[in-house]
C-alpha cells in the first residue's frame, strides 16, 4: 500500500474521544468517554459503517457490535503533548509534539495583555474570565450592544476569545482586532485567538459560522510542510488552515458545519488527484460537546456514518482513508463544559482492503498522535524524520 498510495483523506471528528487517558485526573477529566457516554445517553448508537471498520473493536459502545471480520484497521491514539485543545491535538497528529504546553489563564488575562490590546483596538473589554461562550454572550451581550466593548473570555484551553455582535462591530473589524491580539500574544504562548461573532437580540443570541481562529505558527516542522516541499498538495477543509496558521496548507476550503464539510470533501475527491485532504468536522465539538448535548452529538455521529459510504465510494484503490479525533468533549460530563483528556479512535480503510478477522486488524494503542504524520508520509512516499511511527507496515 505504501508504494502505491496517491491520496490520503484524513478526517478529524472534532472532539470524538474514546475514553479517558491515564493522566485524565490531572485535567479534571477522570472517567470521561465521549463516544461511549454519548451512546449510553441515547440508549445506543446506530453506526453500521463505522462498526464494520472496527469502531466497537476499540472499546465497547452501546448499540454497536465488535465485529468478527473487519473491513478496516482500528486502534486508538495517545496524546503525548500536555494539553487537550484543538491546536495541540492537530499539531501532534501532524508530527509536532509540544514539550512545553500552551499558557492557560483560568483567572482571566492580566493587565499586560489586556491594556495594550485595548489601546490597539480603541475599545474596552467586558468579562475577561473563563466562561462558556454561549453563557457569556447571554450574560454580557446586551451590555456589549450598548457600549461597543469586546466580550473577552477564555476556557480550560489556551484561547483568547473575542465575541462581538455582527450589527455592532463589523466582521472585518473583529478579525482585525484578533490579528492585533495574535501579534501581542505569541510571546505569552497563547495557542489561539478566536473571533466569536453572534447575532440576535437579548435572550435570543446565536453564534454564527463566521467564527475564525488565529493560531500561533507551528513551533517546528510538520508533515504538512514536508508534503508541500515534496510538491504534493495539502488541502485543508474547515478550520485546518487556521489551526496551522496556513503553514504547509497549499489550498483551503472553508465550511459552514459538518454537512457542508462532508459535501465539500466529496467534491474534492473528484478534483484532487494526489496528496493529503485534511478535514476537520467541527460541529461535534462546537454545537454538541461544549453545550453538553448528547442527543445532538449522537445524531451528528449518525449523520457522519450515513454519509461515510459516499466518501468511501469517492476513493480509488490507491487511496487511504484515516478517521480520528483531536481530543474529547464528553457531552455528559458534569464537572465542566470544556474539552476532556481522552484517547482518540483510529480507523484506517482503503478500497484495496479485504475483510479479515478483527484480531488481525488491531493497530493497538499508539504512543502518540504523531503516528498519523509518520503514516501519511509513508503512504505518500515522503521522507519524514519527525515524531511518530508509521502503522502502515501492519
Amino acid at each position: 500500500m505504501t508504494d502505491r498510495t496517491r491520496r490520503v483523506l484524513l478526517v478529524v471528528l472534532d472532539s470524538a474521544g474514546i475514553g479517558a487517558m491515564p493522566d485524565a485526573d490531572q485535567y479534571g477529566d477522570a472517567g470521561a468517554a465521549t463516544i461511549q457516554h454519548t451512546a449510553e445517553a441515547v440508549g445506543g448508537l446506530s453506526l453500521p459503517n463505522l462498526e464494520r471498520l472496527g469502531l466497537a473493536c476499540i472499546a465497547p459502545i452501546s448499540g454497536l457490535r465488535a465485529v468478527d471480520r473487519c473491513e478496516g484497521f482500528f486502534g486508538k491514539l495517545s496524546e503525548r503533548s500536555a494539553g487537550k485543545d484543538t491546536t495541540t491535538g492537530h499539531w501532534e497528529m501532524a508530527g509536532l509534539v509540544l514539550d512545553e504546553p500552551f499558557a492557560l489563564f483560568p483567572d482571566g488575562f492580566p493587565p499586560e495583555i489586556v491594556e495594550p490590546f485595548c489601546r490597539e483596538t480603541g475599545r474596552g473589554v467586558l468579562g475577561n474570565k473563563a466562561a462558556s461562550g454561549t453563557a457569556i454572550i447571554e450574560e454580557l451581550g446586551a451590555r456589549h450592544m450598548e457600549t461597543g466593548d469586546w466580550i473577552l473570555y477564555t476556557s480550560a484551553d489556551s484561547v483568547f476569545q473575542l465575541a462581538a455582535h455582527e450589527d455592532v462591530i463589523p466582521l472585518e473589524s473583529l478579525y482585525d482586532a484578533c490579528r492585533k491580539a495574535r501579534a501581542l500574544l505569541d510571546s505569552h504562548r497563547v495557542g489561539r485567538v478566536i473571533a466569536r461573532p453572534f447575532v440576535g437580540q437579548p435572550g435570543r443570541f446565536e453564534r454564527t459560522y463566521n467564527r475564525h481562529d488565529f493560531s500561533m505558527q507551528p513551533t517546528g516542522e510538520t508533515v504538512l510542510v514536508a508534503l508541500e516541499r515534496a510538491g504534493l498538495p495539502v488541502v485543508g477543509v474547515g478550520k485546518i488552515k487556521d489551526i496551522f496558521a496556513g503553514v504547509g496548507v497549499t489550498q483551503t476550503v472553508s465550511t459552514s458545519g459538518n454537512s457542508d464539510g462532508m459535501q465539500q470533501t466529496a467534491r474534492l475527491l473528484d478534483e484532487c488527484e494526489q496528496g493529503l485532504i485534511f478535514v476537520n468536522l467541527v460541529d461535534f465539538d462546537m454545537l454538541y460537546g461544549h453545550r453538553r448535548n448528547p442527543a445532538g452529538y449522537a445524531e451528528a455521529l449518525q449523520s457522519f456514518d450515513r454519509f461515510l459510504p459516499q466518501l468511501m465510494s469517492g476513493l480509488r484503490e490507491r487511496d487511504l482513508l484515516m478517521i480520528t479525533a483531536d481530543h474529547g468533549c464528553d457531552p455528559t460530563f458534569a464537572s465542566h463544559t470544556d474539552h476532556t483528556r481522552e484517547y482518540v479512535p483510529l480507523l484506517v480503510w482503503s478500497p484495496a482492503f479485504e475483510a479479515a478477522p478483527a484480531a488481525e486488524r488491531d493497530l493497538g494503542t499508539r504512543e502518540t498522535f504523531a503516528d498519523l504524520a509518520a503514516s501519511v508520509a509513508s503512504a505518500l512516499g515522503v521522507d519524514w524524520r519527525g515524531a511518530g511511527k508509521s502503522f502502515l507496515p501492519a
